[in-house]
């Protein structure tokens, strides 16, 4: 239809039948809200079919989109037809906005960019309606295909490159659309851990987008053998600059088939110790007793030198010092160590634990205290604390004296008026 069939049109049109198609309209999107009213009461607010409001998902635009064209096919056989004819041209665009707007906001919530693609996409649809209602948009469409862009030897219209951008914008969202669909009702519930569920989606939606990308390529006229040396020279590319990365990844499965390290070891990797908390694909987490975390790539693991202190022995040895007088009691002093550190519920009772004399030191009798512990990731330092507290309750019970350090300082020569005195003890 062009601008003179809507003139004509518009002067067959009288009251009476612009009521007639009012009315049908009224019902049609009575219809169409009632029913999204329905099935959208238990709906999340997120759903994109629904929306937060009924109004603003997807669905009322399009429902209300098929009933309108219906009635407007069964109107059009008893009189001119103008209002509803308009109205399917309104909810065509609506529909193509809400679709747009609710999938870009649902997978990319932050995103500003998304706002000004929503206008964008907004400004664009309702031209095109505006454009259709009244004729002007079949020779809008005719004037952009005889305008050409030359690139290369290649001669494209203008058309042509618009039909192109919205093929390809349509399966994108659409792709986007199941992709977003497959995380929410399939990922959140298989898998649990959510470093994995985030892998498996950006999986699924960059593999989406790869079939997206592909068929819109095709669906505009492009030769998709013409990719297949930019995509050999890609993959090329990419082999060599992601050689650590895949190095990564074999070693990680090489770990968790081998098992030579598993969650719950305590190992040593170069300078740092602790716990492994978890294996991924490409690192493995380490976490220290002291809740300090060390992310190390699973190659490191598989060629330099690691210390699994779990593989042989579960048990964790753990020591403390004391210096206590000359004149103590060594074997009194041997079982009050002891019997601290027994004392402590996550002290192992076998072995049990021991007190060495390990040196005569300058202010004292140096002992040292061995305890093994069977679970070190609950932290070192916190028992090592508590039993030393016990150790000092013990020696001030005993009356076991714990010397201050001291030094002899001998004094030489004095200047003169100064009397001599005797050797002071500091």
């Amino acid at each position: 239809m062009n601008f003179n069939d809507f003139l004509q049109r518009l002067k067959q049109v009288d009251a009476t039948g612009i009521g007639i198609e009012l009315s049908v309209l009224v019902a049609c999107v009575a219809l169409a809200w009632a029913i999204c009213k329905w099935f959208g009461r238990d709906q999340p607010k997120d759903s994109i079919w629904f929306g937060e409001s009924t109004f603003d998902g997807l669905l009322f635009p399009l429902l209300s989109l098929v009933f309108t064209d219906l009635a407007r096919r069964v109107v059009i056989d008893f009189q001119p037809v103008l209002v509803l004819r308009i109205a399917v041209s309104v909810f065509l665009s609506l529909a193509v906005i809400r679709l747009f707007a609710r999938v870009l906001r649902a997978v990319f919530p932050t995103s500003n960019l998304v706002r000004l693609i929503e206008r964008t996409i907004s400004w664009l649809a309702w031209i095109a309606a505006v454009l259709w209602i009244v004729g002007l948009l079949p020779p809008v469409l005719a004037e952009l295909d005889n305008i050409t862009l030359a690139f290369g030897k290649t001669r494209v219209s203008v058309q042509t490159i618009f039909q192109g951008v919205l093929s390809a914008g349509l399966v994108l969202v659409i792709a986007l659309w199941i992709a977003s669909t497959i995380e929410k009702r399939i990922l959140r519930e298989a898998v649990t851990d959510l470093s994995m569920r985030k892998v498996a989606s950006n999986a699924v939606r960059a593999f989406l987008l790869l079939i997206g990308l592909l068929f819109a390529l095709s669906a505009v006229g492009v030769d998709l053998t013409a990719l297949s040396v930019l995509g050999g020279a890609l993959g090329v590319g990419l082999g060599f600059g992601l050689q650590k990365l895949a190095a990564n990844y074999v070693s990680g499965f090489v770990i968790l088939l081998e098992r030579s390290i598993r969650i719950g070891d305590n190992v040593k990797v170069d300078t740092f110790e602790g716990r492994i908390t978890d294996i991924k694909t490409r690192y493995t987490l380490i976490r220290a007793g002291n809740g300090r975390e060390a992310i190390v790539p699973n190659e490191s693991l598989i060629t330099s030198r690691v210390e699994n202190l779990s593989l042989a022995d579960r048990k964790f040895n753990i020591t403390t010092n004391i210096v206590v007088g000359y004149e103590s009691d060594v074997a009194r002093v041997q079982a009050i160590l002891c019997e601290a550190a027994k004392s402590q519920a996550r002290v192992m009772t076998d072995p049990e634990p021991v007190a060495y004399l390990v040196n005569f030191a300058p202010d004292g009798l140096e002992f040292s205290l061995h305890f093994w512990v069977a679970d070190p990731d609950k932290g070192k330092d916190n028992v090592r604390s508590a039993i030393n507290v016990a150790i000092l309750e013990g020696l001030r019970g005993a009356g076991i004296d714990i010397p201050y350090p001291q030094r002899v300082v001998r004094v030489e020569s004095l200047p003169s008026g100064i009397a001599p005195a005797s050797d002071a003890v500091l």
